[in-house]
């Protein structure tokens, strides 16, 4: 069976050139998880491998960052047989919108298809946390950090742990500089 990195790269899903990340930082790498997602066999199957990592930390309920975080939070929730909502982007920013509540004492896996500094797992925390939820792990797909993600006060999974370069706008590397960054995933 291949490993997710493998499957990645198989499903044309791990992109090379120069692409702007939804941080403002820019990369050579890109991972492209709807095109890995759409095969529903390996979006279950690898989703079903992230859950068994995250169902020792007792979840209630899961929740994830719409766009990318969508089919990876639902498909983990369905695997571990919990509710799954998600946050959405309304005005730049993430909120709970379609009825969706969050109660206290609730036990949150926040989920997340690809993380390289955290941003939108932490909107999402904050929103967890703000409404007295408990957050009781992360889980991701991939952590394109190499494992340098800030604490976020509580535990973080991940099928694929990579140190991807990721370069600041203003100190890019020569072969990064002359050439437009594309963007390819959500906004």
């Amino acid at each position: 069976m291949a490993t997710p990195l493998e499957l990645f790269r198989q499903t044309g899903a791990l992109l090379e050139g120069h692409f702007l990340l939804r941080s403002g930082l820019h990369s050579r790498q890109f991972f492209q998880c709807a095109l890995l997602l759409q095969n529903t066999k390996i979006a279950s199957d690898l989703c079903a491998q992230l859950a068994e990592k995250a169902a020792r930390f007792g979840a209630t309920r899961v929740i994830s960052p719409a766009l990318g975080g969508l089919i990876v939070g639902h498909e983990v929730a369905r695997s571990l047989g919990l509710p799954h909502i998600f946050a959405e982007k309304e005005e730049g920013r993430l909120v709970l919108r379609r009825g969706f509540e969050i109660h206290p004492g609730d036990r949150f896996l926040v989920v997340e298809d690809v993380v390289t500094r955290g941003g939108r797992v932490q909107e999402t925390l904050d929103i967890v946390r703000s409404r007295g939820g408990e957050v009781v792990a992360i889980a991701s797909l991939v952590d394109r950090s190499g494992g340098q993600l800030p604490d976020f006060g509580a535990p973080f999974v991940s099928l694929v742990e990579l140190h991807v370069e990721a370069f600041d706008p203003n100190h890019l590397p020569p072969d990064l500089a002359g050439t437009q960054a594309t963007k390819p995933g959500s906004k």
